[in-house]
């Protein structure tokens, strides 16, 4: 269990936006083992981590604060792979969301959750608690929407409000200079709020017969990825986003798997000889350590997300898991990254 992994794919737009402010993005690549060969290559994925160290650390570079909107305005629908390039040939943009929201495991995967399109808003879902390493990932998720939106569209599509989860940053007014509409910050989601109209826009490449045929091959490769997922994985998938609140108890995850408790009891004892408390003990200690060593999430806010009753109870499980305490791995984890980069 990680916090998750996406397409090499979400790294094209980080290169075009380096290469629109004049800065070379091999080096920075290079310096996160990532070179020509993994980005041509088809399925390769980079962990959610490195991909806000990446992003941080191009922030640096670039000295744009603002990098994320940036990034989401050099996006391109085959940046999204598969799914993307089905979009363009959608009938309507909101059957293009849609099919971004359905097919997303195609090209991310994230224990926090989802995306979701739920008309007229596009969800991408919560990564707080926000800091310099993830305020970018929101910015550019959302700016690479509102970009798709204007390339299938020839720029019709309207946006009606765009609401944020973080409080309005330094370059808060960069955002309705590019949204070109109201932005409210600490809301209760992430989400781009369309004009209705704007959602039965036929994309300027829509293409039937096309469309059918992508929409097939994306059918197809999603089955593929879930059929080859063990039970362990599917229950994961649904407890890993409930953590800081009130998790599902056995029975209401055998529910949503469609199966009767007793029989998810028996075949998790069956095919992983693992109790439904020990999937739920493990993904804690699996998030636990990286969160401490690839994240700068504070302990507290650790200890709230994978629900903790207090920072005590957490110490006292990540000592139990590791033989030291968190602030002692964290640094430990630091010295050999450092190690490795001299």
């Amino acid at each position: 269990m990680k916090l998750g992994d996406l397409s090499v794919g979400y790294l094209y737009s980080l290169q075009a936006a380096l290469r629109s402010l004049g800065h070379d993005p091999e080096p920075l690549l290079q310096r996160y083992r990532i070179g020509p060969a993994q980005l041509a290559q088809a399925g390769v994925r980079i962990s959610i981590p490195r991909f806000m160290r990446l992003g941080h650390a191009a922030i640096a570079l670039s000295g744009r604060a603002d990098f994320g909107l940036l990034m989401g305005l050099h996006s391109q629908p085959s940046h999204l792979g598969l799914p993307g390039v089905t979009a363009q040939c959608a009938p309507t943009l909101g059957q293009a969301f849609d099919i971004l929201v359905r097919f997303e495991r195609l090209v991310s995967q994230n224990y926090r959750g989802h995306s979701s399109f739920q008309p007229p808003a596009t969800r991408f879902y919560s990564i707080s608690p926000y800091n310099a390493f993830n305020l970018f990932v929101v910015d550019s998720a959302l700016a690479s929407r509102l970009q798709l939106a204007r390339q299938l569209t020839a720029g019709a599509a309207r946006l009606r409000e765009v609401h944020i989860e973080f409080p309005a940053p330094d370059y808060a007014e960069r955002y309705e200079a590019l949204f070109g509409c109201p932005v409210l910050f600490e809301q209760h989601h992430n989400q781009l709020l369309w004009e209705p109209a704007s959602l039965e826009l036929q994309p300027v490449q829509h293409a039937a017969t096309t469309h059918e045929q992508l929409l097939t091959l994306c059918d197809q490769q999603l089955r593929e990825l879930t059929r080859h997922r063990r039970l362990r994985e599917r229950v994961e998938e649904i407890v890993s986003p409930q953590l800081h609140s009130r998790l599902p108890t056995l029975d209401e995850v055998a529910g949503l798997l469609g199966l009767p408790g007793w029989t998810l009891r028996r075949r998790l004892r069956i095919e992983d000889n693992t109790r439904f408390q020990d999937i739920i003990d493990d993904i804690r200690r699996d998030l636990a350590l990286s969160y401490i060593r690839d994240t700068e999430t504070a302990l507290g806010e650790v200890s709230f997300l994978l629900g903790f009753s207090s920072p005590a109870a957490f110490q006292r499980a990540f000592k139990r898991w590791t033989g030291v305490a968190p602030g002692q791995y964290r640094r430990q984890s630091r010295d050999v990254v450092i190690r490795q980069s001299n």
